[in-house]
């Protein structure tokens, strides 16, 4: 990880709210942090910088804040962007994962077609309570690329206050 301040930059701007959206969760707001300019491009030149040269070929971003971050780390390595989103907001065929949240369930879902088995993913994704999303995320794209979920190479966590911010899964296809 960066030791040239950027870090403690990005999780200053990081707002901690109590008891949102349900009282005993520490909500971690990203719109200060986005209100940054430095510290939204420093974020995303830490992925870049990161993924630039690892052949990925997929950023898929799960809904919303993997809209925010995803796009701009997809154009800079040169990598298709692809939206992972909430039941019925995606049209034509779809492949779903339901997984659980601290306070209930919920489901996402993904184009079939948009993952092939070649590709290399790196998904971004906030894993803020229990990481259900990510997870759903990963078996999405494990599916299509013909691998297993066991299979993760590796997580890489950036932004860091309290609970964890964003995560990164890469995969290879076996």
């Amino acid at each position: 990880m960066a030791s040239d301040g950027r870090v403690e930059r990005i999780t200053s701007t990081i707002r901690v709210i109590p008891d949102f959206p349900k009282p005993g969760i520490l909500f971690q707001d990203i719109t200060t942090l986005l209100l940054d300019p430095q510290a939204f491009r420093d974020t995303t030149d830490l992925f870049v910088e990161r993924y630039k040269d690892k052949g990925i070929t997929v950023v898929a971003g799960v809904e919303a804040r993997g809209f925010i971050f995803g796009p701009p780390i997809a154009l800079a390595i040169g990598a298709k962007f692809v939206p992972i989103r909430k039941p019925k907001k995606l049209p034509g065929e779809v492949i779903s994962e339901e997984y659980s949240l601290e306070y209930g369930t919920d489901k996402i879902e993904m184009h079939v077609g948009a993952v092939q088995p070649n590709d290399r993913a790196l998904i971004v994704d906030d894993l803020i309570a229990t990481g259900g999303t990510l997870c759903a995320a990963a078996k999405l794209i494990g599916e299509l690329m013909c691998i297993k979920f066991l299979e993760i190479m590796e997580y890489i966590i950036f932004c860091v206050r309290i609970l964890l911010i964003i995560a990164c899964s890469i995969f290879l296809a076996s």
